[in-house]
């Protein structure tokens, strides 16, 4: 059996590959949803409030974010993210800005000494 050529290449190096810190996705009830994911996964809650909250998977983190207050989104912990522009303080203490990939997806680039 013939493999294809890019699943015969060498592994990469893991510490070559910048972080993803969690994902945001769009809900319209937080608690709701957090009793949701905690009956089907097994996650810890990071923060719950009205507007938003942080569940913590074996991998990475997932954000439940109301529409008005936050958009759907994808955040990097960067060592280097002032240079997509100035890096706001959030009320949980870390510090990021957003910005927009080509095809207009929202993506955070978190300060990693914030995190």
């Amino acid at each position: 059996m013939n493999m294809p050529e890019t699943m015969s290449q060498p592994p990469v190096q893991l510490q070559a590959f910048d972080t993803v810190h969690h994902v945001a996705i769009s809900v319209e009830n937080i608690a709701e949803a957090v009793a949701w994911y905690r009956e089907q996964f097994r996650c810890g809650i990071v923060y719950q409030d009205d507007t938003w909250a942080m569940l913590q998977f074996a991998n990475l983190q997932m954000a439940l974010v109301v529409p008005e207050q936050h958009p759907p989104h994808i955040g990097f912990a960067m060592p280097n993210a002032e240079r997509y522009g100035s890096l706001k303080t959030h009320r949980d203490g870390t510090r990021s800005v957003y910005t927009s990939d080509p095809c207009g997806n929202v993506v955070e680039m978190m300060d990693d000494q914030s995190i």
